[in-house]
């Protein structure tokens, strides 16, 4: 076999993945960031512990990819969480099951893990060339910014991996979207995924409990009934028990203009136990013990109730017991993309054959973010970018060999 020069452009985890892949076949691959180091998103991610992948029964997992789920599924199938963590542990990273079913490193960082990978790569003749910024096409070719000047790579076939939209001071900056709509590339518009939202609070509610969580509540969408807790910011509400709602709530916003979600704040009692309990108290006590003696209520949990249910004090116990059993949060927009942990939209996957090739631009192959998908936290959107980085790069090969 002759070998190919390939270009990867994007040092993230898709485009490292198809890098190790690519070289370990025999090919010489160069990998272009354009920061000064690798990986600077899969850092950041892991430094409250870098959640690598998730534990639940892959017929689950493949499915939490929204529309994009069938198209992500041989990808997926091909590079499952079991061999993510197969694949960690041969890099040196052991990795172990949370409580929640997410799967971490058992360093509880990603550091380790990215030196082990780029020696790996290295040992595979990989070139990384840092400080390279890709800036469009130049004929047959690439054009890219370094600190040396402008330079042009015309390599056998090319693979970008430049992620989405979210956190661009670490790299993803969607610069590539003008690029590949000029050449005829449909993108779906990029917006946020995982991300906060804006709430209308008052400014005294604001700022008292902005950065106070909300513990030990269950909440309500479109996305289902998720456990858990999540944060009053001073914008809105924030934390991963609101990006689970995230998808649903965009998309109702833009489909009907509002949207709300539904929080449960005594999700131990039923609604029936609750106005039993509230119409035991005392109706020449105050609002604030009535709440706290009969509904567990203060603090933050009532605040909330009270900004937005302004004559809950007024309330009859099986009316107030309603509203505290399904307290509606209405929100105003998402945050913005840059504050996202992910984006949605992206490549078509129309355009996209099933070699992960553009479809009109021959010898040009995407992977990652890039694309059209979006899904939760929990190790789905590291899995899925590692697992289509492998199938582009195979595909890539593949078509090398048909040349």
């Amino acid at each position: 076999m002759m070998t190919k020069q390939i270009a990867i452009i994007g040092g993230g985890p898709a485009g490292l993945m198809a890098a190790e892949v690519l070289s370990a076949a025999g090919h010489a691959v160069t990998v272009y960031e354009a920061m000064p180091t690798f990986g600077r998103k899969f850092l950041l991610a892991g430094k409250s512990g870098l959640n690598i992948t998730h534990s639940e029964d892959f017929s689950s997992f493949a499915e939490r990819f929204g529309n994009a789920s069938p198209r992500l599924r041989p990808a997926l199938e091909a590079f499952t969480p079991d061999d993510v963590r197969a694949w960690a542990a041969g890099l040196g990273t052991e990795t172990f099951v949370g409580t929640s079913g997410r799967v971490f490193p058992k360093a509880m960082k990603a550091s380790p893990l990215l030196r082990a990978w780029l020696r790996r790569l290295e040992a595979q003749g990989v070139t990384l060339s840092t400080r390279h910024r890709w800036v469009g096409f130049a004929e047959n070719g690439y054009r890219f910014e370094t600190p040396e000047g402008p330079v042009t790579v015309r390599p056998d076939a090319a693979l970008l991996a430049l992620g989405g939209a979210s956190w661009p001071r670490l790299g993803s900056d969607a610069a590539w979207v003008p690029w590949l709509r000029d050449k005829g590339i449909v993108i779906a518009d990029l917006r946020p995924a995982n991300c906060g939202f804006d709430v209308a609070w008052s400014e005294a509610f604001r700022e008292r409990f902005a950065g106070e969580p909300l513990k030990s509540v269950s909440t309500t969408s479109g996305a289902g009934i998720f456990p858990g807790e999540f944060v009053v910011s001073k914008h809105g509400i924030e934390g991963s028990l609101v990006y689970a709602h995230s998808a649903a709530l965009r998309d109702r916003l833009v489909a009907e203009g509002r949207a709300a979600l539904t929080v449960d704040l005594t999700p131990g009692r039923t609604a029936e136990r609750l106005a039993r309990d509230l119409a035991r108290q005392d109706a020449k006590a105050s609002f604030s013990n009535r709440l706290r003696k009969g509904a567990g209520l203060e603090g933050v949990k009532a605040a909330l109730l009270r900004e937005l249910v302004p004559d809950a004090s007024r309330m009859a116990p099986q009316e107030l017991a309603e509203q505290i059993k399904a307290l509606q949060i209405p929100v105003l927009r998402p945050r913005p993309i840059a504050e996202a942990i992910s984006s949605a939209g992206g490549i078509a996957w129309s355009d996209l054959d099933e070699n992960y090739m553009l479809k009109p631009l021959t010898g040009l192959f995407a992977a990652g973010e890039m694309l059209d998908w979006e899904a939760p936290t929990g190790g789905y959107l590291l899995t899925a970018c590692l697992a289509t980085g492998r199938s582009a790069a195979h595909g890539l090969g593949a078509w090398l060999d048909s040349q």
